[in-house]
């Protein structure tokens, strides 16, 4: 037991353990940092099979698993209130301070950074993708963000390209939202031991096979690449759509022996397929950072990338080589990538990424957001409401009703259970030296 030195900070996302991906990540790695840091962070996500309830990860961790069941891509059903007793309980009883929501797909996110903003807490997004303006999904997506975002305290993007298209989407001012990266542990993605021979050189992929993730474009690539080099072999991890269309082509182009297919690969086993290759290929057509890339070049591999969103803004010009989304053009930077790999140096890229990128500096830069937002004026109803006015004609006005009903459910659900008849949750603070005697091995354990 004790007290929190700092902020009490509640983290929520639809996207969370025991889940991987880049999401999911940033938000386990930041609130470690955090928690070293002093503050309290608990996590909000929704139930994950038979994963309900209270658990605690490494560090104290405190994560819910409300039983709320995923609806369509991970994401819950869109309640609009259903959440918000849970989410009031929740802020009560572990005595938040802060709200900080991520992803903007995610429906939870949205849901409880509205209920918190309508109880007064401050309130944080964090937007981790780029999205477009022309096509039906994106423009509904867009104005769903606008509404979420008329009231936040303060705003992150991953990149500065990203917060160019938050800005954009939202309407927010550029000057509430911050450019904080993300960062790779270095300590878990180290390069192979002895250097690889150069005799056959392998090129790894490790990706969704997904449309947005460019599996169509592996499809043109493998072939040529492989036509022009006997002694490039391929490791291709991850599972999607697409992968059908990978196999197809691997039997129309009898690759059988030089295009291997893993299927999924469970983040833990990620960085022993990385240290197989010398070359790491992302295809992607849109991506606001790319986490993968970090790591990868954290293995000590050269990067191809195409040349979309916040990748040019993630590794120095000697690190990668950047393509267009074109066959063709990303075939010559493969190219390019052969012929510089003699002076690529694994240890000395791994030292630098040390250097570059560190979750404890993303988590100090995040902890400035909080302060700032923390210092914003709190409003009342009607000053709430005008700033959801201006969100459209149409949809400014049916945020506002939805507000409105919001602003009316809490206050039923404060005479019907007080916020001072609920009891406060004790705190629980891990010791220096309980944290490290945790393993991670124990932490699997407790959470199944």
């Amino acid at each position: 037991m004790g007290e929190w030195k700092r902020h009490r900070i509640l983290m929520v996302s639809d996207f969370f353990y025991p889940n991987f991906g880049g999401v999911e990540n940033h938000i386990y790695y930041l609130s470690q940092c955090l928690l070293k840091l002093g503050h309290k962070v608990v996590v909000m996500t929704h139930a994950y099979n038979n994963r309900s309830g209270v658990r605690y990860m490494t560090g104290g961790l405190k994560v819910y698993y409300v039983p709320w069941k995923p609806f369509l891509m991970q994401n819950t059903f869109p309640t609009f209130y259903g959440t918000l007793p849970i989410v009031r309980t929740i802020l009560i009883r572990e005595k938040i301070s802060l709200v900080h929501g991520h992803q903007a797909f995610s429906t939870l996110c949205h849901e409880a950074l509205m209920h918190a903003r309508t109880m007064g807490y401050k309130v944080i997004f964090t937007d981790h993708s780029l999205y477009g303006f022309a096509d039906a999904g994106s423009i509904h997506m867009n104005k769903v963000l606008q509404f979420t975002l008329a009231e936040v305290s303060q705003a992150i993007c991953v990149s500065h390209t990203s917060k160019e298209n938050t800005v954009l989407r939202s309407g927010l001012p550029p000057e509430k939202v911050f450019v904080i990266p993300n960062a790779v542990d270095t300590a878990m993605f180290k390069p192979a031991p002895e250097r690889l021979s150069s005799h056959e050189i392998v090129i790894v992929v490790i990706s969704r096979l997904v449309y947005r993730k460019g599996a169509d474009l592996l499809v043109e690539v493998i072939p040529e690449v492989c036509r022009l080099y006997p002694n490039v072999r391929f490791i291709v991890g991850g599972d999607g759509p697409k992968r059908v269309r990978l196999e197809e082509m691997r039997e129309k182009h009898s690759l059988q022996d030089r295009v291997e297919m893993l299927g999924a690969v469970q983040h833990s086993q990620v960085r022993s397929v990385l240290i197989t290759g010398h070359i790491f290929l992302n295809s992607s057509l849109t991506e606001a950072f790319c986490i993968a890339i970090l790591e990868a070049a954290s293995c000590g591999l050269l990067t191809v990338s195409t040349r979309v969103g916040g990748v040019p803004e993630v590794l120095p010009d000697d690190m990668i080589v950047l393509a267009k989304p074109d066959p063709s053009d990303m075939v010559q930077a493969i190219k390019k990538a052969i012929s510089i790999l003699p002076k690529i140096d694994p240890q000395e890229m791994h030292n630098r990424m040390k250097e570059l990128y560190n979750w404890h500096d993303v988590a100090k830069r995040t902890e400035i957001v909080y302060d700032r937002a923390l210092k914003c004026s709190n409003q009342n109803l009607l000053q709430r409401l005008s700033r959801y006015l201006s969100c459209g004609a149409w949809a400014g006005k049916l945020f506002c009703l939805v507000m409105i009903i919001d602003f009316l459910l809490w206050h039923l659900l404060q005479l019907w259970k007080p916020a001072e008849d609920m009891e406060e949750v004790p705190d629980f603070i891990l010791s220096h030296d309980q944290d490290e005697g945790i393993s991670q091995d124990n932490e699997n354990q407790s959470l199944r």
